[in-house]
């Protein structure tokens, strides 16, 4: 009998083991995503080498910007686009509807400097699923040089940002995307996600950066327009909703290598409510498990507190360790961490105090695995007024098509 009870008790113990060292394993290898993150922000961003004196000249650059309706930022996002310090750079203005409120803004900043050189387009080209790749087809096979920018209507540029993105445009280079963070404005979304893009999102992006795994993305992105006419240009990638994901492994498969600017890309979106922002990531949610699941399986026990409950019960079973302190260091660490994060990318004072660091930290960290189980749950994506179904694989489904009610184009839907 004894022999018996022994057998069953080392039979769990070994169970038990094949559980937690596992588990201490990722907990101690996520702060390693850490460090990564941190060190390659420290070292990449801000950094001002296109400044200094260069021997061959700019190449011309082809912007494309995919609009649909109107915004309270929008005509400061767009101006800044006409006041950057290059050479040599045409803007394509791609407007999917004729009725368009954007459009007297456009002409309105087109007459303003006419020293820039632009287009305007209106009504798109019906080339697949995608309606931002639909937008932008006439832009694209206008475009007179061989460098693109794709360039969302939320980005805001700096004088040296072009000239930052080609910089880092080398030989070996095909596609330089900037990482997604957010300008200084007020109100507690903009706190919120200030605290997102500069923590947890950087992290993630920072590290596979480094590592050379693809997470570009579509935001604001230099390209080579070559090789993506070797790939059937734009309309090859109407298929997909996550088109950026897709053009820098097409550049990747065809031995280019990514680079991240040195400059974030700046966003001032008109997001006024956490409801709408939460919308954004369980839409972004929804494309990384289409596109790549086995990765995206492991997203809710990487976060701060799922993960440390996990690696303090570990660590309970395994070292005898008090699990409330080990809970509570582990926490205390990720935060200042994070703070630290957020320092570098925003390079300067924060917009924001630390009290209210504190609470969009935690309200970002207990909402993300609720958001990643409601991703999970509903596939159906609505963007943009239309609302499609995603498939393994990134492949997208039309449901409805992104025709806007008469009643609401002058507003933009996030």
């Amino acid at each position: 009998m004894f022999s018996y009870y022994s057998y069953e008790r080392h039979w769990a113990d070994g169970l038990l083991a094949a559980f937690c060292v596992p588990v201490l394993v990722l907990w101690a290898g996520y702060w390693g995503v850490h460090l990564i993150g941190l060190v390659y922000a420290r070292y990449k961003f801000h950094r001002k080498d296109h400044l200094a004196p260069r021997e061959e000249p700019w190449p011309g650059v082809t912007i494309l910007k995919p609009l649909i309706g109107l915004d309270s930022h929008l005509a400061s996002n767009l101006e800044s686009f006409f006041t950057m310090n290059y050479p040599t750079y045409e803007i394509m203005f791609c407007i999917q509807n004729v009725n368009d409120p954007v459009i007297p803004l456009v002409n309105e900043l087109v007459a303003k400097y006419p020293n820039i050189e632009t287009k305007v387009f209106i009504g798109g080209k019906k080339v697949g699923t995608n309606p931002k790749i639909n937008n932008l087809q006439p832009g694209y096979e206008a475009a007179q040089y061989d460098l693109i920018v794709v360039s969302d209507s939320c980005i805001r540029m700096k004088e040296d940002t072009l000239m930052d993105m080609v910089h880092n445009m080398t030989a070996r280079v095909g596609l330089v995307h900037q990482m997604p963070f957010t300008c200084d404005r007020t109100g507690f979304v903009s706190v919120l996600e200030k605290v997102y893009f500069g923590t947890c999102h950087a992290r993630i992006y920072m590290s596979a950066g480094f590592l050379g795994i693809n997470c570009a993305t579509g935001m604001s992105a230099l390209m080579r327009k070559g090789p993506l006419d070797e790939a059937g240009g734009l309309r090859a990638f109407g298929c997909y909703l996550a088109e950026d994901f897709f053009f820098a492994q097409t550049f990747q498969q065809r031995g280019y290598r990514l680079a991240i600017a040195s400059s974030p890309a700046c966003q001032s979106a008109d997001t006024r409510e956490i409801a709408g922002f939460q919308r954004r990531l369980t839409r972004w949610a929804k494309l990384r498990i289409a596109m790549v699941p086995l990765t995206s399986v492991m997203e809710p026990v990487t976060e701060c507190l799922l993960l440390g409950a996990l690696g303090a019960l570990a660590a309970r079973c395994l070292l005898q360790v008090d699990i409330i302190v080990f809970y509570l260091l582990h926490i205390l660490f990720w935060f200042l961490l994070d703070w630290l994060m957020l320092s570098i990318v925003q390079n300067g004072s924060l917009s924001f105090n630390k009290f209210e660091f504190v609470v969009a930290w935690l309200l970002r960290e207990t909402y993300a695995p609720i958001l990643f189980l409601r991703a999970l749950w509903d596939p159906v994506i609505q963007w943009r007024y239309g609302v499609f179904k995603l498939r393994w694989g990134g492949v997208v489904e039309e449901i409805s098509p992104p025709v806007p009610p008469a009643d609401e184009t002058v507003k933009v839907k996030l």
